[in-house]
């Protein structure tokens, strides 16, 4: 009998979400468990599952050992916030389930504010081309339980977000990389604090045989790093001594400031591993970009079109508004708590900004005077206005959407909004007669 028939074993178990992550939980602990479902969305279940969906009035009459929480989930605004506070010492998460099931398994978890996705994907990338059976998984949209044919010789990328470790209670990561910390979500934890310290879960868990990953030119996660007397060994990324292996890139993805950081820290992580940096440069050229994520969907002599829809706070964006110019830039949604622009004042003058959506008019307001823009309620409206303005511009052009903010006043996710914008693109490209 494997630890996870041991630990998991005739329980009772409430699985609340039934997103993908949800669904992995539910199909990984199904055998010799009794599984309840709940969801704030009953309509959203698939068929098959809701024989096992339970309601508020039945919660109290069943005494649960686990509740296994969905990270998109705020404890403090569902539909069972109450009940769910009386059984907080219960909450656990897939990733915990993994760590109790798999406590050997290496895994390299990568979280901070920006590039997670594209940090994880190319070391995965890398790994893969080194040969070694690794996985991707984790807020990259891979749930980590739906993981098969583990071996010990096995390693995981695990992309985390805050949400996630916020409510974890056991998981631990051999290889722990914190690529920045701006302030983000801060409407679901309250203040900067609590974010960072939700991400620096990942390094307080770790022992004196494990390995953390830091931005060293992060301020406040130096100072973190400094109040806390961590135990692992700790890698301040040196980012002259890979100064010459990113000489070698090739790709148009890595050439602004926040992707060369995440190369950075790649080739910091092979470096341990004992991989051949050489493999990192040729997976960094062969590289694409992920959809909606500073993803390229036009290029041609006078028009580079990008569809960077991931992005949902300022910090996300100045990256891609400091390595282009004459940039259009349509950004628009619901604005993050606490986010502010910080901008050099030398790229005010190559910026037209668009804005719309629900908190255009706050939006607006983080913009430096010297910056023009436009108003409009939805993105299609941005997209007339723009093309009257773009078609007597000679110059190189770039449109750079980059909303800066969550979509879910317009959209169901960055999925949804970043599928629009591209289809919208081609109406644009249409109308200004692009090849």
């Amino acid at each position: 009998m494997n630890d996870r028939q041991i630990y998991f074993k005739n329980k009772k178990i409430l699985i609340y979400g039934l997103g993908k992550s949800g669904i992995a939980c539910y199909n990984f602990l199904k055998i010799n468990n009794i599984c309840a479902i709940f969801d704030d969305k009953k309509t959203n279940i698939p068929n098959k599952f809701r024989k096992k969906l339970i309601n508020t009035h039945k919660l109290s009459s069943i005494k649960f050992d686990f509740i296994v929480l969905s990270p998109g989930i705020d404890i403090k605004k569902c539909k069972i916030s109450s009940y769910l506070g009386k059984n907080r010492s219960k909450i656990i998460t897939e990733l915990d389930i993994f760590e109790i099931c798999y406590p050997k398994i290496k895994k390299i978890t990568i979280t901070g504010t920006n590039g997670k996705s594209t940090t994880s994907k190319l070391l995965y990338d890398t790994l893969k081309a080194n040969k070694m059976d690794a996985r991707l998984t984790g807020n990259i949209g891979y749930p980590i339980l739906a993981e098969k044919n583990i071996k010990n010789s096995t390693i995981f990328v695990i992309e985390a977000s805050s949400y996630q470790l916020d409510y974890s209670k056991f998981f631990k990561s051999k290889f722990s990389l914190i690529l920045n910390l701006n302030p983000d979500h801060l409407e679901r934890h309250g203040t900067f604090k609590n974010y960072a310290a939700a991400k620096f879960k990942i390094v307080k868990s770790q022992n004196k045989n494990d390995y953390t990953f830091i931005d060293d030119e992060n301020n406040f996660l130096n100072a973190l790093v400094k109040d806390n007397k961590i135990k692992s060994k700790l890698i301040h990324i040196n980012y002259l001594k890979y100064k010459k292996y990113v000489k070698q890139i090739d790709n148009i993805y890595f050439k602004n400031s926040s992707n060369k950081k995440n190369l950075y820290f790649v080739l910091a992580v092979a470096e341990i591993l004992r991989v051949n940096l050489k493999l990192v440069i040729s997976s960094a050229n062969k590289f694409k970009e992920l959809n909606y994520r500073q993803q390229i969907i036009h290029r041609s002599k006078n028009l580079l079109i990008i569809n960077d829809s991931k992005s949902t706070s300022f910090s996300s964006t100045v990256p891609l508004l400091e390595s282009h110019k004459n940039i259009y830039w349509i950004l628009g949604g619901l604005a993050k708590k606490g986010d502010k622009l910080k901008l050099k004042k030398k790229y005010f003058s190559s910026i037209r900004a668009y804005v719309y959506g629900k908190d255009r008019h706050l939006l607006i307001n983080s913009l430096p005077n010297k910056i023009s823009y436009k108003s409009s309620s939805t993105l299609k409206e941005v997209v007339k206005n723009l093309i009257k303005h773009i078609k007597d511009d000679n110059k190189k052009k770039v449109i750079l959407f980059s909303p800066a903010a969550a979509s879910f006043d317009q959209f169901k996710n960055f999925e949804e909004r970043g599928k629009y914008f591209n289809n919208q693109s081609k109406f644009i490209i249409k109308k200004l007669k692009y090849d």
